[in-house]
């Protein structure tokens, strides 16, 4: 860092740490030195097969940030969806609500993308942009009111005007600044894997609410194969009891298939699995404080939701957005990014939106992850109620979109900063 120029340094190459990266890089180019940090760099970013829900807003922000493009051919959009209420055992599972999946004429509301090719074009967008990527992480840091001094798990420390957290949700540098963790856990695991099955899913994404956990079917872009064959594919999040997940996951193969067709039902043929299922543990966390002195958290570092929305990478994204608003203003105006009086205005930008979603998603999980007759009778009245209403279901779509009419960042809309 020089007199003349201010240094961000990301911890955390994950996809919102890497979307910050370059978003200041393509705002301010030499006006500021970006240094992303991350040992998970070393690795092929491709064998990360995760699929991940990318919102319309988030999809304008890749956009406009010029990764977009490297990704659309392989990206699914989600035309429609579907969602039911029923026991495990029902014979049927009736529709209570479905949506469309647009927000304005050909912009789907959002596309399954998976998170190492959008990993993949986020780090050479960076490296063409000038960021600088080191393999490495960041160990501690040190900070008084002039600088924030990061030092690296090879030993090199540096000086930076600002440090940004996004190192996840076990962050060991939240942890370091002292900034508490308030969090509940859901005693649910998310079972993710990819499904191959007969028939194509027609971009439809489907939302089974079962009394152990939502389960969610998140259509993927088939594959057509060298033999001319195509490969239908679609992502399941499949949230369910932890105390069950063990003994589903070491079961026989072709018994952790029959419970799994009773969740995703035969609509598309026969299935099977493409990737071994893997389960992650549900909780709800958010961070008292999104800032420190010189450091600010984003994405899981300082927020962790239930995945029953699909807005956990979203919201990260969105953070991402407004730092680098934030930061990239302030510089312009020729103000020392990593004060307390610009990071406020941070904290406060995000805290709201990150409050109601994550209220939202922790009371959908409550009142759907039951079996209760009378509960069942009122939730599904009101599903049905809002399915009979087009411009709540309109509102609905944009919320879970991200272009809601709140005080939204530039990147989100399109805009360049």
């Amino acid at each position: 860092m020089t007199a003349n120029v201010p240094r961000v340094v990301v911890a955390g190459g994950g996809l919102a740490g890497l979307s910050l990266s370059l978003a200041l890089k393509d705002a301010l180019a030499d006006g500021v030195d970006v240094v992303m940090a991350d040992p998970a760099l070393k690795r092929d970013p491709h064998g990360d097969k995760r699929a991940y829900a990318i919102a319309a807003a988030a999809r304008r922000m890749l956009e406009t940030l010029g990764v977009w493009d490297a990704v659309a051919d392989k990206a699914q959009p989600i035309l429609d969806m579907v969602i039911t209420d029923s026991s495990l055992n029902d014979p049927v599972r009736p529709t209570f609500l479905t949506f469309e999946g647009e927000v304005a004429e050909g912009e789907p509301f959002a596309h399954m993308v998976t998170a190492g090719d959008l990993t993949a074009a986020l780090i050479e967008a960076s490296k063409t942009a000038g960021v600088s990527l080191r393999s490495e992480g960041v160990t501690k840091f040190a900070a008084d009111p002039a600088r924030v001094t990061v030092t690296f798990s090879g030993g090199e420390s540096i000086d930076a005007s600002l440090l940004v957290a996004a190192d996840g949700a076990r962050s060991r540098l939240r942890e370091q600044a002292g900034i508490g963790w308030i969090s509940w856990p859901y005693h649910q695991s998310g079972i993710v894997a990819t499904i191959l099955h007969e028939r194509d899913h027609e971009g439809r994404a489907v939302e089974h609410f079962l009394p152990s956990g939502p389960f969610a079917i998140l259509p993927l872009k088939p594959e057509t194969q060298p033999d001319g064959s195509v490969k239908h594919r679609s992502s399941i999040v499949w949230s369910e009891k932890t105390k069950n997940v063990p003994a589903l996951l070491e079961s026989d193969p072709e018994d952790l298939l029959v419970e799994l067709e009773k969740r995703f039902g035969l609509q598309l043929g026969k299935i099977a699995f493409e990737t071994k299922p893997q389960a992650f543990p549900l909780s709800f966390g958010v961070a008292r404080s999104f800032v420190g002195e010189r450091l600010a958290l984003l994405g899981d570092a300082a927020h962790v939701i239930h995945p029953i929305a699909g807005q956990g990478l979203n919201l990260g994204l969105q953070d991402a957005a407004a730092l680098a608003e934030t930061i990239a203003d302030a510089l312009r105006l020729g103000l020392d990014p990593g004060t307390a009086d610009v990071l406020e205005g941070y904290e406060r930008t995000r805290r709201a939106d990150i409050t109601a979603m994550g209220l939202m998603t922790d009371g959908l999980n409550r009142l759907f992850s039951n079996d209760l007759l009378p509960v069942r009778l009122i939730r599904d009245l009101g599903l049905g109620l809002v399915d009979r209403m087009p411009g709540l279901k309109r509102f609905f779509i944009r919320e879970a979109a991200g272009l809601t009419d709140r005080d939204t960042p530039r990147l989100l809309k399109g805009e360049a900063l």
